[in-house]
């Protein structure tokens, strides 16, 4: 089916995301990949897993102007014949995508829509053959602050989606998170217990770990709890009502256009994730921040392998349907600790600064969070359910992956932030 045309439909509406502030500096923003190489060169016949060849497919793409959204946005036209139609509030990462006169011009259309209050939305999931929701406030920051808008942007929000796919017998690619796993069961046992270091004790399995959360009043777990219940509706909607989903459980996706930096193009007092709050302390030449000692660990993966893993779900809906996948690193484990010297010695070598005499400093949850806050200690994946189901596995190592992604954030941002930094210094 051709997308339907946008032009007279896409006011803008508004939206739990805060606008980038205004700016009188100049940000550079440099192309991701450069081009998209070879764009009008015509494309191979593709066919599935199973030998399958594979139809063109009209996605609505819920969230297509974020980090995630725009490099899948990316893959589909670039390497496919599907068509999308891309839902947002923003179109920034996406916008080059979206300049008339290339290839897949006729492939895609922007609809500036709010999913929070716009009828406009089930309209276009009656139009897809499959919608995939990215939509979700993820920002650890915000779940003590905004605890319910963090509850009523991944759970009520969501609920609609899930209810217009099931009316309308449409496939749905609904992106979850690993933090629905909580707390690991070695996180409770003596921190010299041998158990702890028992894989059964801590990997995350889709199908086995259960989901423990802390107390109500930590309201960080205010996302996980919301993540988890919409996956239980949408488990339920397909047991009950027979919906074809797939659930996605990203483990720390890592690239370019992650997040953003805060007053270069998102607010001064945001508060990002830990790649891109490491980011903006490495451009500004501060110490990163090192919550409660940055011993956490965690896995990181290359936002191109994890991009693989979503085409595969895409075009294998035999092997993925009423499926739940782990998309992860798990070769990729340090502590936080470990991801902050790893990223000073990566920026420092794209950027050819010198390393900064103090480049850490250990702060509390308390004070850097807020009240409120809780953690789990490991969130490592378990890979057999999408190796065997998708024949899927990462291959980019964590010091190739910061490369690429620093080399970005540098070329991208430098300028801009030593600008800024310029002006607050002339201002004061």
């Amino acid at each position: 089916h051709p997308p339907p045309t946008a032009s007279s439909s896409c006011s803008p509406s508004s939206s739990e995301q805060t606008p980038s502030p205004a700016r009188d500096f100049e940000l550079s923003v440099i192309p991701y990949p450069p081009a998209l190489a070879f764009p009008f060169l015509a494309m191979s016949p593709r066919f599935d897993l199973d030998g399958r060849h594979i139809q063109p497919l009209v996605i609505c793409m819920i969230g297509a102007g974020g980090f995630i959204g725009s490099h899948l946005c990316e893959k589909l036209m670039s390497e496919t014949e599907h068509s999308v139609l891309a839902v947002d509030v923003y179109n920034d990462k996406i916008q080059h995508l979206l300049e008339p006169g290339q290839a897949w011009s006729k492939r895609i259309e922007f609809y500036r829509i709010n999913i929070k209050h716009d009828p406009r939305l089930e309209g276009l999931i009656k139009l897809a053959d499959l919608t995939i929701n990215l939509a979700a406030i993820c920002t650890p920051a915000d779940y003590n602050t905004r605890p319910l808008d963090t509850i009523y942007s991944n759970f009520t929000d969501a609920l609609p989606v899930v209810r217009y796919c099931t009316d309308n017998n449409k496939r749905l690619i609904h992106f979850s998170t690993c933090e629905v796993y909580g707390k690991t069961i070695g996180s409770f046992l003596p921190r010299d217990h041998p158990l702890r270091k028992d894989p059964d004790f801590y990997v995350l399995q889709e199908d086995r770990s259960p989901c423990i959360f802390g107390p109500v009043e930590k309201q960080r777990w205010s996302y996980a709890c919301a993540k988890q219940l919409i996956e239980r509706v949408i488990y339920a909607e397909g047991a009950e009502n027979d919906l074809e989903f797939t659930i996605v459980r990203p483990f720390n996706w890592i690239g370019p256009r992650m997040d953003f930096i805060p007053g270069i193009d998102g607010p001064s007092e945001g508060v990002p994730r830990v790649l891109a709050c490491f980011s903006n302390g490495l451009l500004r030449g501060e110490p990163l921040k090192l919550v409660d000692g940055g011993n956490s660990q965690r896995t990181f993966v290359y936002i191109k392998d994890a991009i693989e893993a979503v085409l595969r779900m895409i075009e294998n809906p035999e092997r993925a349907n009423g499926q739940i996948f782990n998309v992860g690193n798990p070769n990729n484990e340090v502590t936080v600790r470990e991801l902050a010297e790893l990223m000073t010695e990566v920026y420092c070598k794209v950027s050819g600064e010198a390393i900064p005499e103090m480049p850490t400093v250990d702060v509390s949850s308390k004070e850097f969070y807020g009240e409120g806050y809780d953690d789990s200690d490991k969130r490592i994946p378990d890979m057999t359910i999408i190796k065997k189901q998708l024949d899927w596995v990462p291959t980019t190592s964590l010091p190739d992956l910061l490369e690429v992604t620093l080399t970005y954030q540098h070329r991208t941002y430098a300028k801009a932030v030593k600008q800024a930094m310029s002006k607050a210094l002339v201002s004061s």
